[in-house]
């Protein structure tokens, strides 16, 4: 069962480094683009398992209405919140602004 999650999680992982800069996905798009539409908690799981990979911008990943629900997992308080603003996405109150926006749909745009 190991070796099929970290299978799951570098799949993932290849669909995460292909969100544009300044965009953000959720975990459920990146599920559903990866045949797996009820598997969103796992995306969570993968993007937890995801530090230490500089190459995989997690902080792009949020949840289904852009609540940034995976803040906790980011070293600092507001890291995440920093690197999506660094990008030119505004937050506020922890939410994306402009979601439907900057929202990149994997499924269609690949």
């Amino acid at each position: 069962m190991k070796a099929e999650n970290e299978n799951f999680f570098e799949r993932v992982y290849e669909v995460v480094r292909l969100i544009p800069y300044g965009r953000v996905t959720s975990y459920g798009a990146i599920a559903k683009t990866l045949g797996a539409a009820r598997s969103a908690r796992m995306v969570g799981w993968a993007m937890n398992a995801a530090h230490g990979k500089d190459d995989v911008p997690a902080h792009r990943v949020v949840n289904r209405v852009g609540m940034l629900t995976g803040k906790h997992h980011f070293d600092g308080t507001h890291l995440m919140q920093q690197l999506l603003e660094s990008e030119g996405v505004k937050v506020k109150n922890n939410q994306v602004l402009d979601f439907e926006k900057l929202f990149w749909q994997p499924e269609i745009q690949l």
